[in-house]
């Protein structure tokens, strides 16, 4: 079997309103399809959907498409190591070029599971866990079919309530990332914060432990707005409340930060969707800095590279939590990879999985049920692009 041609979509269905309410970062799921002259086909994506990076990723991976060509999809080892080693910029690493190798490698993977007729999880060492423990993502969205930028505290504790009544046990919450005025990102929040600031976090968290109760877990997520001076502030707060992980607190560029904030808040820490490939992670295994890792396999580095990962991770007993933010795909991957790993510690169902249109986007509606997710047990993945997608994305190719 050989590799012939290579599709890249910007993916989108048929809707006038995309539903996410955070206006300044496009939702466009990158999904890159393999091709072989067998007839097989593989899906992947690039983990780069939101925010400003989707474009980059699609010339990326068309950049790196004529070294796939004409080889055996089925040894993807080889095919990692020539992105990583041969394309000179693959060894620097960054989100882009990270993006496109994890999206190419996902792919593979596919490939291979359908060419043998068995999911991902079985070519990765089988199940070790079955249910898996899934949490509602992002809440300060709200939670349902419409997302919108939720302001007040009872708006947080009734986004919680709709979670919780639908089976769920832990949702995540950036309590500071609206301000009041419902603007993403639009207010200083590094260095020590202001009291409006710091006590609307703290009031919102509140209302959400409040109304949820002490048997439902809560992780804090704070996109790395703050910095080491706030999120010790912030995070000295929050444990009085009783939160499972405290998520991103810091950038990740520095992980002497990251263990800063560990030696100060008594929470757990995670962090990890923008740390890439076992390089990445290095520094902060061996500070002891994270209790979660939480890589993205769209930009960790697929399948190969994410295995790896996960089990230098195991070494330092450190538990994982696959970023999950995408289409379906995304969604697809991360539960095959979740089935295998040990230290698997829960599952991140986001806000945006709920929408219309994201669902529309991709052949099968995987859904948590009571909180707890099954595997797709079809070959490879278990998830390709819709018909409807199909028609509506544009697409770039290389090979055809």
């Amino acid at each position: 079997m050989k590799v012939t041609s290579i599709d890249v979509y910007k993916v989108k269905v048929n809707a006038k309103d995309t539903g996410n309410c955070v206006s300044k970062l496009p939702w466009v799921p990158i999904v890159v399809r393999i091709n072989t002259d067998e007839g097989i086909f593989g899906y992947g994506e690039a983990g780069v959907c939101y925010g400003n990076g989707g474009q980059a990723a699609v010339g990326m991976i068309m950049d790196l498409a004529p070294l796939l060509i004409g080889k055996d999809p089925m040894n993807n080892e080889a095919i990692w190591e020539t992105l990583f080693r041969d394309t000179f910029w693959g060894q620097g690493g960054g989100t882009i070029v990270s993006a496109a190798m994890s999206a190419l490698d996902i792919a593979l993977w596919d490939i291979r599971g359908k060419a043998l007729g068995v999911p991902v999880y079985q070519l990765l060492g089988g199940k070790t866990n079955d249910d898996l423990r899934t949490y509602a993502s992002q809440i300060q969205f709200d939670w349902g079919p419409v997302t919108t930028p939720l302001t007040e505290p009872k708006q947080y504790a009734e986004a919680a309530l709709k979670a919780v009544a639908e089976g769920y046990d832990c949702v995540k919450v950036d309590p500071l990332a609206f301000n009041t005025r419902g603007e993403w990102a639009e207010w200083k929040t590094e260095g020590w914060l202001t009291h409006d600031k710091f006590s609307l976090a703290v009031d919102r968290l509140t209302a959400v432990r409040e109304a949820i109760g002490p048997s439902v877990d809560i992780i804090v997520e704070m996109h790395c707005f703050s910095d080491t001076i706030s999120a010790i502030q912030l995070g000295r707060e929050f444990e009085k409340l009783g939160c499972m992980m405290f998520e991103e607190p810091v950038t990740p560029l520095n992980p002497a930060l990251t263990r800063e904030v560990k030696n100060n808040v008594r929470i757990p820490i995670a962090s990890g969707e923008r740390i890439y490939t076992r390089y990445g992670y290095r520094p902060f295994f061996e500070m002891r800095a994270l209790d979660m890792i939480q890589p993205d396999l769209g930009t960790a580095g697929g399948f190969t590279e994410g295995k790896k990962i996960c089990d230098m991770a195991y070494m330092y007993d450190i538990s994982v939590q696959c970023h999950v933010c995408g289409s379906p795909i995304a969604t697809a991957a991360a539960l095959q990879m979740e089935a295998v790993i040990p230290n698997f510690q829960i599952h991140e169902f986001h806000a945006s999985a709920l929408l219309d249109f994201n669902i529309r986007s991709c052949k099968y509606n995987y859904m948590p049920v009571n909180g707890k997710f099954k595997v797709p047990d079809l070959p490879g993945i278990g998830q390709e692009l819709s018909e409807e997608a199909l028609a509506c994305s544009e697409r770039i190719s290389f090979g055809r």
